[in-house]
C-alpha cells in the first residue's frame, strides 16, 4: 500500500495538461492486447486470438472513433479534445502511431507464431510450397467452389466505380487489354468461404482462399494478360447517427441504421506493403481518402482469418479448460427465490458460473407463484437461453415486459430479430429512447409468498449472454432489499412509460444524476483524515470527475485505478496527482467489471454496475450504479478482489504520466489475479455450506 502525502498548494495546471489524448489512449490500451499475442506464456492458439482480437479492435476504433475526427475536419468543425487537439492533429497522431503497431502484428505473426505453430503440426502454406498433387486438388476446388462466387470488376478506367463493402478482402489485379492500354481489376474474396482451406482430411496444413484465386485469375480474366495482383481491405464509417435518419418508428430507423451502415464513407485504405506507389495512389483517389488514411502491411492482410485457424481442435495449444465454481448450496437450494428471500448473493462470472443467472430467469418462468417478470437486454447473443426462457414465460401466461436496446452497436439486427419473437409470444416489448442507449442490466422478478407479493433483482455489470459469462470477469448482484427493488421497479416506469422521475433510493442512475453522484463521493474522501478510493473500470474519459479525483489528490486521498482500457487521467505527477496509481490488466478474461470503492471515513461504500466513467455513458446512457450494502460482501470484493488487483505482477501493466504503460515483471513468485480467481471464486468463499447473513 502506498504513503499516502499531503500535497503542497496545488499548481495551475493548464486544463490541457490535465489529461491525456483519447484516442492515444485508445491505441496504448490495443498495444497491450498485442502484447499479449508476443508472450511466450500464452498457449500459441490463444496467441492467434489476441492478434485477431488486435486488428478487430482497430478496425471498430477507425469505424467510430477515427470516422467521427475525419467528419469533424472534412466539415471544418474545430472541436478541441480535452487534452487541446484538434481532429487533423488527432488525425495525424493516429496515422503516426498505427503503422508501427500494424507492423509488430506481422512480426509476432509471421516471426513467431506461425513458425512455432508449424513445429506444432499447424501451418498456413504459401502456393510455392504446395506439391504438384495439393496445386491440382486447389485448381479444381477453385473450378467447382470458388468460381461461381467470384465477379471480376474493372475500378479504372471504369464510367462508375463499383462500390466496395466495408472490411472485405479484396484482390487488385493490374491488366494489360489487347491495346497495351493498363487496367485496373478487383476480385472480392468470398465471404461465404472460409479463409483458410483444408488441406486433406488429416492434419492442420491449410492454403489461404485468396491465395487459390491469385494462382487462378487467367480463368477469371481469359485472353487478358495479367500483370500482377494485390491483395486490399476498405474499411468504412460505421458510427450512423440514430437521430438523423427520419423514419415513423425506432424499427424502421433501426433497419436503416443497418443498412447505411454498409455505405459509409470509407475512412481507411489497407494495402499489401508490396503494391505499387501508382497503383496505391490510384485506389486512394478513387476512394476519396489522403495518404494518412492508406495503411500499408507486411504479411497477412485481413487478420480476422486467425480466428478461423484459433478454432482448430488442439486443446493442447489453448488455456485449459475453466471449470466454473457454483457453490453446493447454489446448486442444490429446492428454490433460488426462497435462498435470496433472507439472503443478498454475489457471483463474479467467470470464476462463478452464470447458471445463477440463467436459473433466476428460467425459475421465474416456470414457478407458479412468480407473476412477473421485467428485464433490460443489450447484448444476448445467438442461441439465448434468457430470451428463450422469456418466451416460456409468456407462453405460460405470465406479464412480461422487456425493454430491448436495438441501438446496441453491430447488435442491432440481432436484437431487433428477438424483440420481434418477443412481441409475437405476447411479450410487453419497449425499446427505449432514440436519444438515449439503455445499457444497465436489470431483471426484476415479481412472486407471491404467504406473506404477499415480494419483488427480487439481479443487477449485473456485464450482459445477459451466456457465452461473453465465459470470456468477461462481470459481477452480478441478487437482493430482495425493498429499497433496491422499488427503485428497480420504478426505473422500469421510465424505460417503459412516460415516467419522468430522477430520484432513487438507492440507486444511482444515468443520465440524472449520478456523475454529479460519484463527484459527491470523491469529495467526501477529502474531508476524511485517511481517504481511501479504489475504482474498476473499462474507461476512465470524464473530464469533471477526473478533475474531482485531482482535487481529492490534493487534499491526501490515496486513490487506486483499474482501468482497462483508455485512461485520460494522467497519474503520478507531483502537485496534481501524486496519490493516483492506475493499472490496467489484460489477460485471458476480458476485465469488464464496474466497481467503485470508497473508504468513507471506516464506514465504507461499494457500488457495482453498467457504467463507466465517460462523458457517453453520464450524459448518453442509461447507466445504474447499486450499492452492496452486507459488510462480509463489501469485505470480500475490497480485500479479495480491488486489492489483489494490485498484487498482480504478471498481467497488470503500470499507467506512466506520459500515458504509456509499462508491463510488470514479477520479482520472485509470479502472481495473476485471474487465475487466483479462478482458484478462489467468491460463490466458493461466500457460500461454501450456507450463506451468511
Amino acid at each position: 500500500m502506498s504513503v499516502v502525502k499531503r500535497a503542497p498548494k496545488a499548481k495551475k495546471w493548464l486544463r490541457s495538461d490535465r489529461f491525456i489524448n483519447r484516442e492515444y489512449s485508445w491505441l496504448q490500451f490495443d498495444g497491450r492486447v498485442l502484447e499479449e499475442a508476443a508472450r511466450p506464456e500464452t498457449p500459441l492458439l490463444e496467441r492467434l486470438k489476441f492478434l485477431a482480437i488486435f486488428e478487430s479492435n482497430l478496425d471498430e476504433f477507425y469505424m467510430v472513433r477515427v470516422s467521427g475526427l475525419m467528419e469533424q475536419r472534412e466539415s471544418g468543425v474545430y472541436e478541441m479534445s480535452a487534452d487541446g487537439l484538434g481532429p487533423a492533429e488527432q488525425i495525424n497522431l493516429i496515422a503516426k502511431s498505427v503503422p508501427a503497431m500494424r507492423r509488430h502484428a506481422s512480426e509476432i505473426l509471421h516471426g513467431q507464431v506461425l513458425p512455432l505453430l508449424k513445429g506444432q503440426g499447424v501451418e498456413i502454406l504459401s502456393w510455392e510450397e504446395l506439391s504438384p498433387k495439393r496445386k491440382a486438388e486447389m485448381d479444381a476446388f477453385f473450378r467447382t467452389t470458388i468460381f461461381p462466387l467470384c465477379t471480376p470488376l474493372i475500378l479504372h478506367p471504369a464510367t462508375t466505380f463499383p462500390f466496395i463493402s466495408n472490411r472485405s478482402l479484396n484482390i487488385g489485379i493490374l491488366l494489360n487489354d489487347e491495346q497495351g492500354n493498363q487496367k485496373l481489376a478487383r476480385v472480392k474474396v468470398p465471404t461465404v468461404l472460409p479463409r483458410l482451406i483444408r488441406l486433406g482430411s488429416k492434419g492442420h496444413s491449410y492454403v489461404l482462399t485468396e491465395e487459390v484465386i491469385r494462382n487462378n485469375l487467367g480463368a477469371l480474366f481469359p485472353g487478358v494478360e495479367i500483370v500482377s495482383s494485390y491483395m486490399f481491405r476498405v474499411i468504412r464509417d460505421a458510427d450512423v447517427e440514430i437521430r438523423e435518419l427520419e423514419a415513423g418508428d425506432l424499427l424502421d430507423l433501426i433497419e436503416q441504421t443497418i443498412k447505411r451502415r454498409r455505405f459509409g464513407a470509407p475512412v481507411l485504405l489497407e494495402v499489401s506493403a508490396d503494391m505499387p506507389a501508382a497503383i496505391r495512389e490510384q485506389l486512394m483517389v478513387l476512394l476519396g481518402l489522403q495518404p494518412s488514411d492508406v495503411l500499408p502491411e507486411e504479411g497477412l492482410v485481413g487478420l480476422e482469418a486467425l480466428w478461423e485457424l484459433a478454432t482448430i481442435d488442439r486443446a493442447d495449444l489453448r488455456y485449459p479448460r475453466l471449470q466454473p465454481h457454483l457453490a453446493e448450496l447454489l446448486a442444490t437450494h429446492r428454490s433460488l427465490f426462497e435462498l435470496l428471500d433472507s439472503n443478498d448473493v454475489l457471483v463474479h462470472h467467470p470464476f462463478d458460473s452464470f447458471w445463477p443467472v440463467q436459473q433466476f430467469v428460467r425459475s421465474a418462468a416456470i414457478d407458479p407463484e412468480v407473476i412477473g417478470i421485467k428485464m433490460t437486454l443489450y447484448r444476448v447473443g445467438t442461441p439465448s437461453p434468457i430470451v428463450e426462457a422469456l418466451l416460456a414465460a409468456a407462453e405460460a401466461g405470465k406479464q412480461v415486459a422487456v425493454m430491448v436496446e436495438l441501438k446496441a452497436r453491430f447488435d442491432e439486427s440481432n436484437n431487433l430479430g428477438w424483440a420481434r419473437a418477443l412481441e409475437q409470444a405476447g411479450v410487453h416489448v419497449t425499446y427505449g429512447f432514440t436519444e438515449l442507449k439503455t445499457h444497465c442490466k436489470l431483471c426484476l422478478v415479481v412472486r407471491r409468498n404467504s406473506a404477499g407479493i415480494r419483488t427480487y433483482a439481479h443487477i449485473g455489470t456485464g450482459n445477459y449472454n451466456p457465452t461473453t459469462a465465459l470470456l468477461y470477469t462481470d459481477i452480478g448482484f441478487f437482493t430482495t432489499d425493498e429499497e433496491i427493488t422499488k427503485d428497480v421497479a420504478e426505473l422500469f416506469n421510465v424505460l417503459t412509460g412516460f415516467s419522468r422521475q430522477k430520484e432513487y433510493r438507492k440507486l444511482l442512475v444515468a443520465p440524472n444524476g449520478l456523475r454529479e453522484a460519484v463527484i459527491e463521493r470523491i469529495l467526501r474522501e477529502a474531508r476524511h483524515p485517511r481517504g481511501r478510493i479504489m475504482l474498476k473500470l473499462n474507461s476512465l474519459v470524464d473530464p469533471e470527475i477526473i478533475n474531482a479525483l485531482y482535487e481529492a489528490n490534493d487534499a491526501g486521498v490515496e486513490i487506486d485505478l483499474i482501468v482497462r482500457g483508455i485512461c485520460t487521467l494522467r497519474p503520478g505527477i507531483p502537485d496534481l496527482s501524486q496519490n493516483i496509481r492506475v493499472i490496467s490488466v489484460i489477460g485471458r478474461f476480458l476485465e469488464h467489471s464496474r466497481v467503485l470503492y470508497f473508504e468513507n471515513g471506516g464506514n465504507p461504500e461499494l457500488l457495482i454496475g453498467s457504467s463507466d466513467l465517460m462523458r457517453r455513458n453520464l450524459d448518453r446512457r442509461i447507466e445504474v450504479l447499486v450499492p452492496i450494502e452486507k459488510p462480509h460482501l463489501i469485505g470480500h470484493i475490497r480485500d479479495q478482489i480491488l486489492q489483489r488487483y494490485f498484487c498482480d505482477n504478471t498481467n497488470a501493466w503500470d499507467m506512466k504520466p506520459d500515458g504509456t504503460y509499462a508491463r510488470r515483471e514479477p520479482d520472485g513468485q509470479a502472481f495473476t489475479i485471474q487465475d487466483y480467481l479462478i482458484d478462489h471464486s467468491s460463490t466458493k468463499i461466500l457460500y461454501p455450506n450456507d450463506v451468511e447473513g
